[in-house]
């Protein structure tokens, strides 16, 4: 009998059975378009999807080797079933249909989007202006949501120059105003100084500069400086002229205007792993009046999540504009049936083709990019940590990576960069840096990079810190190389790996041969993040050692000035600027010199600033 008779059936882990039983599963299913619906272990619906051939998609999820992202939900599925669609756009309503009432964890999720703010004017007697992310309908105005803090801070703080409201949340009647009466920031309608008429004057001058009618809202301020002027109240008159000037200078610099009128959105995103970032601008009269931004993680590909997205987004009280700008092209026709069944609107679905539309677009897809790395900030990178621990064989997940780097100038002013990632990203409380102290002006990275890892970890043992579980090198075989003996002869046993920038090859120790990744691999996206800020952090140290030094050596090139006094001269004043600008009695007093060697100092000083 052979021994694997002996053994008996091999026993599948129960993952393994579990696919095995979903693969049998899927094999039933029908090849006919239409919704399959998974469901987690308390019967939840997790994720819906729509398949033109639900037989071949199911089978997708469980044959084959899947990406991390799709293991990720996998693993959470308990249960399958689908429900057949007459056709391929019948499914889509149908997908549509079921996200938007279930809310499925790993569909695509309106509400997971960040809410911008808008400027609210409330509809209270006197109304107040203030920064607010919640719409109440109780008869308020909104404005925006706008695109960015500081359009909106800088909108509020003109407001409150030049048009003040009141402040108070709740106004009860006074006999005196507030503090804020005195500073010229409320007019006082608690205590009368202003009638209601005249308030809302003034909130109308508000609404103008928020809905953007700047003409309109330079005439009245105009024609209130002139009636001012002939009634001799010169103070009200300065105020107008004030105003004008700021709304002038003020005018179309907090948004985005390209004088086109026609309504358009612009609708760009990013992908990166196991989530995706969209954003819509919405150009409306040739301005930008708002920017909506989602991240949702993505289990489908790039065209249905897009799909899905804009079948959710748009609605009765957001109809499609006319036109839709698109950052590459999907399948738009079941969108366009879709659109034009349910908003009666066809919108016409276009690629940026001019260098308007192609910089409104750069600016959208560049805002996608932004709020998916801001979000990686916020949550971490787990599932590439993952993804890492399995390509590089840890022992553990690589919760806590370090990296190093050098940076030198000829041999001159090396540096070792020292950067720590936890989750997935810098923790930047970590950073360290080390002036390399053993190389006597000569160049060798393998030698530096072994002082500053016995220097580092020595120092770790010492203190019984907590270890990283990888350390990434900035670097090759030789690199990689140099650490290890570092780390051999201190005993530890740390993750280790280094990543070569000409190819973005991993390299570890006692393996013959580099590992390459695919580009979009998340596990070398953490490892690149990490090897560029080690890079960004050594050379920035180096180029501002390089600084110091040259600012010494224009002073010591002075007569009579030597290292201490061109330290002492250097902390008293803070730059070379600041004693090129220096009066002669100052210099020649801090430093203890006579006036003459002073006025050299100083003229040294200002001819390395053209000065």
């Amino acid at each position: 009998m052979k021994d694997d008779e002996r053994k008996g059936p091999r026993q599948l882990s129960p993952l393994a059975a579990k696919n095995a039983e979903f693969r049998a599963l899927a094999r039933q299913a029908p090849e006919a378009p239409g919704v399959y619906i998974m469901r987690d272990e308390n019967n939840t619906i997790i994720y819906v999807g729509k398949a033109k051939i639900l037989r071949n998609r199911l089978l997708s999820y469980f044959s084959g080797k899947k990406d991390i992202k799709t293991r990720h939900l996998v693993e959470r599925v308990a249960h399958i079933e689908w429900v057949l669609a007459g056709s391929e756009y019948d499914a889509l309503i149908m997908e549509n249909n079921f996200i938007k009432e279930h809310s499925p964890r790993y569909n695509i999720n309106l509400k997971d989007g960040k809410t911008y703010p808008s400027i609210r004017i409330t509809a209270e007697e006197f109304p107040r202006v203030f920064r607010t992310r919640r719409i109440i309908n109780d008869g308020s105005e909104y404005f925006g949501p706008f695109p960015s803090a500081e359009v909106i801070d800088t909108y509020l703080e003109l407001i409150k120059r030049l048009f003040p409201l009141r402040r108070c949340t709740v106004m009860k009647k006074r006999e005196s105003p507030c503090m804020y009466y005195h500073i010229g920031r409320c007019p006082g309608p608690c205590a009368g100084r202003i009638s209601h008429e005249a308030y809302m004057e003034r909130v109308q001058e508000v609404r103008k500069l928020l809905m953007g009618e700047t003409d309109s809202l330079l005439a009245d301020l105009r024609r209130k400086m002139e009636e001012a002027a002939t009634a001799f109240k010169f103070e009200e008159a300065a105020q107008a002229r004030d105003a004008i000037k700021a709304v002038e200078q003020f005018a179309g610099r907090t948004s985005v205007q390209d004088f086109d009128p026609e309504a358009r959105d612009y609708l760009a995103w990013h992908s990166d792993g196991d989530l995706i970032s969209l954003v819509v601008f919405q150009m409306r009269d040739g301005r930008l009046r708002g920017r909506d931004s989602f991240i949702a993680p993505l289990y489908s590909s790039e065209e249905e999540a897009i799909e899905t997205f804009m079948m959710s987004y748009y609605s009765q009280e957001r109809k499609p504009p006319a036109r839709l700008y698109l950052k590459s092209k999907i399948p738009v026709r079941p969108l366009k049936r879709y659109f034009k069944a349910h908003y009666q609107v066809t919108p016409e679905f276009l690629i940026p083709d001019s260098s308007l539309h192609s910089a409104s677009m750069q600016m959208a897809v560049q805002n996608a990019k932004e709020e998916l790395i801001r979000r990686r900030r916020e949550i971490g990178d787990m599932a590439a940590l993952a993804e890492l621990k399995s390509i590089l064989d840890l022992e553990t997940l690589p919760v806590r990576i370090e990296g190093f780097d050098i940076a030198h100038l000829a041999g001159k002013f090396t540096v070792a960069s020292l950067v720590s990632f936890h989750n997935g990203i810098p923790d930047k409380k970590n950073y360290r840096y080390f002036k390399i102290k053993s190389l006597g002006g000569a160049i060798d990275d393998f030698a530096s990079i072994r002082e500053a890892v016995a220097r580092r970890y020595t120092r770790l043992i010492n203190e019984e810190a907590e270890l990283p579980d990888l350390i990434l090198i900035d670097g090759g075989a030789g690199q990689v190389s140099a650490a290890r003996e570092i780390l051999d002869e201190l005993g530890l046993d740390c993750g280790l790996a280094g990543l070569a920038k000409k190819n973005e090859e991993i390299y570890l120790p006692d393996r013959i041969g580099p590992i390459v990744l695919p580009k979009d691999s998340p596990a070398l996206r953490v490892l690149v993040a990490v090897r560029d800020e080690t890079h960004r952090f050594a050379t920035g140290l180096s180029k501002k050692l390089r600084t110091e030094n040259l600012k010494f050596t224009v002073l010591e090139a002075v007569p009579g000035i030597g290292e201490k006094r061109a330290k002492k001269l250097l902390k008293i004043f803070g730059s070379l600027k600041e004693i090129a600008m220096a009066d002669v009695e100052r210099i020649a007093d801090e430093a203890g010199i006579s006036r003459e060697t002073a006025l050299m100092v100083k003229e040294k000083a200002g001819s390395s600033y053209g000065l």
